[in-house]
């Protein structure tokens, strides 16, 4: 049957192009036309297949060049030609071949007065003109000239055939060779007058798609850097601000004002990011190696414009990159074990670091617990430390210091009680809470109650404020507190008449201990103050905050106001208060404008710029000894007003894309709200978007290349406070200095007759800090033999952290993970009955300290140098390589290996693991079940995870091992260690969009959260493999209650949870502007609009034609 069809249509296209009959041509056409106006492309694509795109081109050249072309065969094979031509992506090619745009181009100067015959030759030329090549060709003979002869000024007749000749001549510019000649002759003042021309007459919006056809012609003439220069020299980005701002509200000019700003954009003049120098502001000489020179400062001359070396390409021949290109598809490589990176008797070092599996019951007791500092103890203040803490209880109140009373508290809210509660006990009722201030709301619940319910001085009306610096308060010296000068002390006899008044005890935070540690942190540029929601502590709000709702035209408002910078430049105030690079103070204290710093620990602000009264360009930091990685911020600013709306915008970021345009705001910590008893960072801002900009990096910095593009983080802030002073970040701060606090005040909360907690120095790293290595079990029942040797042959679960220093959210959820294993809860205490945890939470704490996004102090990404480290240059990496290849030399290789991370451009928290299986199958290769086995328990724990935990979902997990990521933690530990359990753990910086807490920005509550729900999977794990032991299974369903407990409730939460498609990465925002030099984005919407036009046409023979006194033409074409 299908045999029959195709030589059915075969011999209808034969007949076409060898018969002279007008009776069967017009009989064929009208088969034709009907086979294809019904059903999808598939018939369309068939017939092209078939010769069917030749036949009706040589139909037409055919017909064209007869003595009296007859236009009632022209016009339905124009149609035809029209709907087949935009579906056959050699089209053009073809008709260069039988001549026929030769002849299309002299049958449309045959008709320039005839309406209705002149429409149907400019949708042929459309077709024609969406290749480049064709489309040049076109150029070449005139085609845009006889175009300007259709498109006129401002007139109600011919509306449809000058819109016809708008789009037709925006495609043939899309060819840099037509775009030249269009400059060269001028046409960019006539397209730019024709358009005011259409606007001004146009008062009723009739003819908006004439006035957009206009400015795509212009749009694709300034994707090249001549069309740019003509369209600034012609005062075109005045005009179109002009007209743009008088119809941005006008829905019905939804076509033209986007094209509009895609112009605005295109044409904004290109320039460096005002910086002195792209390289970070701070400088580290490693050691044994030699300094890299500083590059030159940035200039003008260091811009190439790449638009006109661009080769043309057309859709004909577009190359597609494959999805899955960076998979591994070698086997080998896959399946292979690499060999030790390392002599095997250097592995012996870390037998030291595995003392649980050599020490006697006495030793361990007398050495567990007992690693902190004794310089430092001094400083703790044993208030601050929960024993055996419950990782639920944030805020304490003040007689829950006892032991006993903790641990009463604790089992009322242990982990499985949430779990079996079918969700989160934390925000019940958030998802109905309504996007706002969080601090404003709480101001109009009254002052006068801490979150303790306290009593507390109204810190606005306190007679002893006067009495303190406010500034000095804000970020003290770290001298403060310990010099016995006179001066430096005021700030640390501030501070602890504050801790006294305003008593706030945040569990694991001792603010004395944690000035005691920073001083023993060591920076690069040696820093002298500590900043003050690192000293005074964080206790989250209580309530989660839901993800910002969007603004419909946010974007393009702020992208109109910073056009009106270029177009307006005396409004502009553009001056510099604060600068890393300028060793001198900016700041005029006198001065009404913002005053910053970021020179403490995590800090990142380098520059900021103030550019009109409460708006300001600020610049983030490059990493040390490098010239990107520019995402994380964290600074402090002060001398605001409250109730005033103050723009700031990040103007060198580096991502594409990110979450600030899905819903996320950044965070920000007041003082004055501290000190009233919400010491909290919590998420604010409104009208946020993020967008590429005109600052380009130097060719230079790049090795010659095209100049990377820069993005906008815009966000508007209403502080709660006048003269207030605040601190605002990338996401939830957590530093070094922290950490070691937390360590510490966790080691004395255990009961170190229950809980063996052992913290220790893995290595130093480049910048002189040590590195915590944390090992986490139970001290054996007594020092009999049997119970000595469960002790010794527990497995191992290894988790390591914040090897990306921005990454602050991975520390919140280790921070969880920790505070759970030490907790008094029973699946903690059945933990550490059963596994030896091994823990490095911040595997990169130079880059944490000094305030990079990516990377250690020698500019390098640490998770890539896991297949060769060397001990000098990445000590951290090469050391926590080592442990786990000792673990494995001496038969303990860990059950799980996990690493946290933080994703920018995801929502939820999921797991990347590895599998050989799954990998090759997406790359399309062959894989053989009988020569390769795999075992797939590898998918198990994100499984339990996807069920157990409300942030987590198996939607978004990957198991695909790439080429790009073959030096990464979790690769190398799959393939070197044999690990198969061998996971990345990526939580958003945003928040989720399924499960219980849809809609909601994560807080620091719901990613501790997920480090306990974390450790509970690992039990879960455990209880379904084979090798379980019964004594753990007797535990488990003790402790359930009934042995399919659990199960129950985990089946019930996968039935709500993870049951949304989730793609890789965000969708492009509903306002995202495109500023690449590809203007094709809307070619398959313009292709769908002239189907219509000619479909509409076809149903209409009988429209109404003007009248025109030449009449049909009966010329020969010769």
């Amino acid at each position: 049957m299908a045999e029959q069809e195709a030589s059915g249509l075969q011999v209808l296209l034969r007949t076409l192009q060898s018969s002279s009959d007008k009776a069967s041509i017009l009989t064929i056409l009208q088969v034709l036309g009907d086979l294809l106006s019904v059903g999808t492309d598939r018939r369309i694509h068939y017939m092209i297949s078939k010769g069917g795109s030749e036949a009706l081109l040589q139909t037409l050249v055919d017909t064209a060049r007869t003595a009296s072309p007859d236009y009632d065969i022209l016009l339905p094979l124009f149609r035809l030609l029209a709907k087949v031509g935009l579906r056959d992506k050699k089209f053009g090619q073809k008709a260069l071949e039988l001549e026929a745009l030769d002849v299309t181009l002299i049958l449309t100067r045959k008709n320039l007065s005839h309406s209705h015959n002149l429409l149907h030759c400019l949708w042929v030329l459309r077709v024609f003109a969406s290749s480049v090549t064709t489309g040049a060709m076109l150029g070449i003979n005139g085609a845009m000239e006889l175009l300007f002869k259709v498109i006129t000024p401002y007139t109600r007749k011919h509306t449809q055939t000058i819109r016809a000749a708008t789009e037709v001549l925006a495609a043939l510019l899309k060819s840099k060779s037509n775009s030249r000649r269009a400059v060269n002759r001028g046409y960019v003042t006539s397209l730019l007058r024709l358009h005011q021309d259409w606007h001004s007459h146009d008062t009723f919006n009739t003819f908006v798609m004439i006035r957009r056809g206009l400015l795509l012609c212009l749009q694709h003439i300034a994707t090249f850097r001549s069309g740019r220069e003509a369209f600034l020299a012609a005062q075109g980005m005045e005009t179109l601000f002009s007209i743009t701002q008088n119809c941005l509200d006008n829905k019905g000019m939804e076509p033209v004002i986007s094209v509009m700003l895609q112009i605005l954009r295109q044409c904004y003049p290109e320039s460096p990011l005002p910086l002195v120098t792209a390289s970070s502001a701070y400088a580290f000489s490693v050691p044994g190696s030699i300094a890299a020179e500083p590059p030159p400062a940035l200039s003008e001359e260091d811009f190439e414009d790449e638009g006109d070396e661009e080769v043309e390409k057309d859709s004909d021949s577009e190359d597609v990159k494959e999805e899955y290109d960076d998979l591994e598809t070698d086997v080998e490589k896959l399946s292979s074990k690499p060999g030790l990176d390392r002599p095997e008797e250097e592995l012996m070092q870390y037998e030291s670091m595995c003392l649980e599996l050599s020490y006697s019951f006495e030793e361990l007791e007398s050495k567990s617990g007992d690693e902190s500092n004794s310089e430092d103890s001094q400083y703790t203040n044993h208030h601050h430390i929960p024993i055996a803490a419950s990782p639920k209880q944030h805020c304490l109140k003040k007689d829950q210091t006892s032991w006993g009373q903790e641990k009463e508290d604790t089992v009322q809210t242990s982990l499985l009680s949430t779990v079996k509660m079918g969700r989160s006990t934390v925000h019940l009722s958030s998802k109905k809470r309504p996007v706002m201030n969080i601090y404003h709301d709480m101001q109009s619940k009254g002052l006068g109650i801490n979150s303790l319910g306290n009593d507390i001085p109204d810190i606005q009306t306190s007679p002893k404020e006067d009495a303190w610096d406010i500034e000095a308060i804000s970020c003290p010296r770290m001298s403060a507190f310990f010099s016995n000068s006179t001066s430096p002390r005021e700030a640390g006899e501030a501070i602890d008449k504050l801790l006294h008044i305003h008593p706030k005890h945040i569990p694991f935070h001792d603010p004395c201990l944690y000035m005691a540690k920073a001083r023993r942190t060591r920076s690069v540029v040696d820093f002298k103050m500590v900043a003050f929601p690192d000293i005074w502590g964080h206790c989250p709000p209580p309530s989660a905050q839901s993800m910002l709702e969007r603004k419909c035209g946010v974007q393009r408002i702020k992208i109109l106001e910073d056009v009106q910078r270029f177009t307006q430049p005396s409004d502009v105030i553009n001056k510099v208060i604060f600068s890393l690079d300028k060793p001198w103070p900016l700041q005029d204290t006198a001065s009404s404008c913002l005053k910053f710093f970021s020179k403490f620990e995590s800090g990142n602000l380098r520059k900021a710029i103030q550019v009109r009264e409460f708006e300001y360009d600020l610049l983030i930091n490059a990493d040390v000894n490098s010239c990107q990685h520019q995402q994380w911020f964290y600074f402090k600013v002060s001398g605001m007003r409250a109730d005033i709306p103050y723009r700031f915008n990040i103007i060198n970021c580096e991502k594409p894309n990110s979450q600030f345009n899905y819903g996320m705001q950044p965070t920000l910590y007041s003082l004055k709200e501290a000190l009233l008893g919400r010491p909290s960072w919590i998420r604010t801002g409104n009208e946020i978007c993020y967008y590429k900009n005109h600052y380009r990096q130097r060719a230079a910095a790049t090795g010659g290349a095209s100049g990377k593009c820069y993005y906008t983080l815009t966000f508007v802030v209403t502080f709660p406070h006048d003269e207030d002073v605040c601190y605002l970040a990338y996401h939830y701060p957590y530093t070094y200095t922290a950490l070691m606090t937390h360590l510490d005040l966790l080691g004395k909360s255990v009961n170190p007759r229950q809980v063996y907690f052992r913290q220790e120095v893995l290595c130093h790293t480049l910048g002189g800090n040590p590195c915590p290595l944390v090992t986490i079990t139970a001290m054996p029942e007594s020092s009999s033999t049997d119970h000595l040797e469960q002790f010794r042959h527990r497995p191992y679960q290894v988790i390591t952290a914040r090897v990306h220093p921005g990454e602050s959210n991975a520390s919140w959820v280790m921070k969880g993970t920790l505070e759970f294993l030490v907790s008094s809860d029973p699946v903690a205490r059945l933990l550490r009955e059963n596994f030896i945890f091994k823990i490095i939470p911040m595997l990169n704490p130079d880059g944490v300290i000094n305030g990079n996004h990516r990377c250690s102090l020698r500019g390098e990404d640490l998770n890539r140098q896991w297949l060769s480290p060397q001990a000098h240059l990445q000590p951290t990496i090469y050391h926590a390589k080592g442990l786990l290849h000792y673990l494995c030399s001496i038969g303990r290789r860990p059950v799980v290996f996990c690493d946290f991370h933080g994703h920018s451009q995801k929502k939820n928290v999921f797991l990347y693991g590895c599998s050989v299986k799954e990998t090759l199958w997406q790359a399309g290769c062959t894989v053989s079940a009988s020569t390769l086995l795999e075992d797939v328990n590898y998918r198990t724990l994100p499984k339990i995870l996807d069920k157990l935990a409300p942030a987590f979902t198996m939607s978004s997990c990957s198991f695909l091992v790439e080429k790009s990521r073959a030096s990464t933690a979790r690769v190398v530990v799959w393939r070197e260690m044999g690990v198969s359990r061998s996971y990345t753990m990526e939580s958003s910086y945003c928040g989720c969009n399924q499960g219980p807490y849809q809609g909601l920005q994560f807080g620091t509550s719901e990613l501790e959260e997920m480090g306990a729900m974390f450790c509970l999977g690992l039990l879960i794990l455990e209880l379904k493999s084979i090798s379980c032991s019964h004594q753990l299974l007797n535990q488990a369903a003790t402790l359930l209650n009934a042995e399919d407990a659990l199960d129950y409730h985990l089946q019930r939460r996968s039935s709500s949870s993870s049951n949304t498609s989730e793609l890789d990465d965000e969708p492009a925002c509903m306002e995202e502007i495109d500023y690449s030099t590809d203007s094709s984005m809307d070619q398959e919407g313009n292709f769908a609009e002239l189907d219509r036009q000619i479909q509409e046409c076809a149903l209409n023979m009988d429209e109404e034609e003007e009248e025109e006194g030449a009449g049909r033409r009966t010329e020969s074409i010769p």
